[in-house]
C-alpha cells in the first residue's frame, strides 16, 4: 500500500521538483477548487495507464479529504514507481488547514453545478424510486428499471467506471463548468 504524507513534507518535495501531485477527483471537482501545482488524473481514467514521471521522482496522489485515496491506495501504487508513491494525508482540505496555497474557494464552489458523483447518486435515487413506484402502481415490470439501476451502480463500484457519470458529465450544465 502507499504510505501517508503529511501537507508540509509534500509541499517541501514539490518545491524541490522531487515529487509530482496528481489528484483523483473529477474534472469538476479539481476545476473549483485544487492544489496549484497538481495534474489532474480522475479515478474514472486512472486504469489508463501507468504515469510516466523522471527517475527518482514521487507520485503523491490526494483528493478531497484523503478517503477516495485510501480506499483506491492499490490501484493507485500500480500507477507509480515501486516505492515512489504517497498519499497526501487528509487530502487537500489537510493542505488547505495547513495554510498552502489552492486555487479557488468555498465560494466559487457553489457557483459550479454539483459534482458528478452526487448528480449519479440523485439521479440513480431518482431512477430507482421511480421504479419501484410504477412497478406498484402500473405494471409490475417497471421494477426492472430498479433492478437496471442496481446492477449499473454495482458495476461501477466494482469497475471504477461509470456509465451515467459519463452520460452526465456530456450534459450542458456540466460541459459549461467544464
Amino acid at each position: 500500500m502507499l504510505p501517508l504524507i503529511s501537507p508540509i513534507d509534500a509541499a517541501a518535495l514539490l518545491a524541490d521538483g522531487k515529487a509530482i501531485l496528481i489528484d483523483v477527483r473529477e474534472a469538476d471537482e479539481f476545476s473549483s477548487r485544487h492544489v496549484p501545482a497538481a495534474l489532474s488524473r480522475p479515478l474514472s481514467v486512472a486504469d489508463a495507464g501507468p504515469l510516466v514521471c523522471g527517475s527518482g521522482i514521487d507520485m503523491i496522489f490526494t483528493c478531497l479529504s484523503g478517503g477516495r485515496t485510501s480506499a483506491n491506495a492499490a490501484r493507485l501504487a500500480a500507477l507509480a514507481p515501486a516505492g515512489r508513491g504517497h498519499i497526501l494525508a487528509g487530502g487537500i482540505n489537510a493542505w488547505g488547514k495547513a495554510g498552502l496555497p489552492l486555487t479557488g474557494s468555498s465560494q466559487t464552489e457553489g457557483a459550479a453545478p454539483l459534482p458528478i458523483m452526487r448528480q449519479v447518486q440523485i439521479a440513480a435515487g431518482a431512477l430507482v424510486l421511480a421504479g419501484v413506484l410504477l412497478s406498484v402502481l402500473a405494471a409490475p415490470a417497471w421494477i426492472l428499471l430498479s433492478a437496471f439501476v442496481g446492477a449499473g451502480l454495482t458495476f461501477a463500484g466494482a469497475s471504477g467506471w461509470c456509465g451515467m457519470a459519463r452520460l452526465l458529465a456530456v450534459m450542458p450544465w456540466n460541459r459549461a463548468a467544464a
